[in-house]
């Protein structure tokens, strides 16, 4: 056994891989019933297994700009397509999911609005991406997306699932502002300190991302620094009409 694999079992025995994407799916999850449709922005080939809704909603569709949605296992549907104009029609949707899909936006005003529009009154939409003040997205910002590859490479996944990051939305000062602007109401912003994946190289950076977790989690003040945001907004439920006596 390698010492990373053994500080895996040791310091994170929990984890496990994707233990991030077992979060979102767990809030996912607390939002959908089975007659509910959902909608996944930025699904992509569905090769991530926790994203996998399909019979546990009416219907799971989904849109990226990278055709193999149109072959993803785990919709019902799929459309190539971007979030500044999702291809579907005005409050067709309950719950709007995005999985490390924020970091990307160039033009989030747009994309929020956009979810907005598809969402019906009293939907959810629920993102997971990383926190902008973390350290993994400020070493992001300062290299090159061959070096994105590089990374993700090491980490076991595929050099087409990397794309350039821009990080505008990705605070929670962020999100509350292109959710006000869409007219969305922010219900809860979690942010998340787990397993430091981006250190797992060897047992010396490891032992730095440890310290660093620690800190973060023991820490209140230094919450702002944690490496992962959940966000769940909320699009408000129509007022009902007064009934005039009788």
């Amino acid at each position: 056994m390698s010492l990373v694999k053994w500080m895996d079992r040791t310091l994170y025995p929990a984890h496990g891989e994707r233990w991030d994407d077992r979060i979102l799916r767990e809030r996912i999850l607390e939002s959908i019933d089975d007659d509910h449709d959902l909608l996944d922005l930025g699904a992509g080939a569905g090769r991530v297994a926790e994203m996998n809704f399909k019979g546990l909603a009416a219907s799971v569709c989904g849109i990226d700009v990278d055709e193999r949605v149109m072959a993803n296992p785990h919709l019902d549907e799929g459309r190539i397509g971007r979030g500044e104009v999702i291809p579907y029609a005005d409050e067709c949707f309950d719950v709007v999911v995005a999985d490390n899909v924020l970091e990307h936006l160039e033009r989030p005003r747009e994309v929020f609005r956009e979810v907005a529009r598809v969402l019906r009154p009293g939907g959810r939409f629920i993102a997971k991406t990383p926190n902008k003040r973390h350290y993994m997205p400020t070493i992001a910002r300062l290299t090159s997306t061959r070096f994105h590859q590089f990374v993700n490479r090491l980490r076991g996944r595929d050099e087409a699932d990397t794309f350039p990051t821009r990080y505008l939305a990705n605070t929670p000062a962020d999100v509350r502002r292109w959710a006000e602007g869409a007219g969305l109401t922010v219900k809860r912003v979690e942010l998340i300190e787990g397993r430091p994946e981006y250190l797992r190289w060897n047992a010396l950076t490891y032992s730095v991302g440890t310290l660093y977790e620690r800190a973060v989690n023991l820490l209140p003040f230094l919450a702002r620094w944690r490496v992962l945001m959940v966000v769940e907004l909320e699009k408000p439920a129509r007022p009902a009409r007064n009934r005039r006596a009788a």
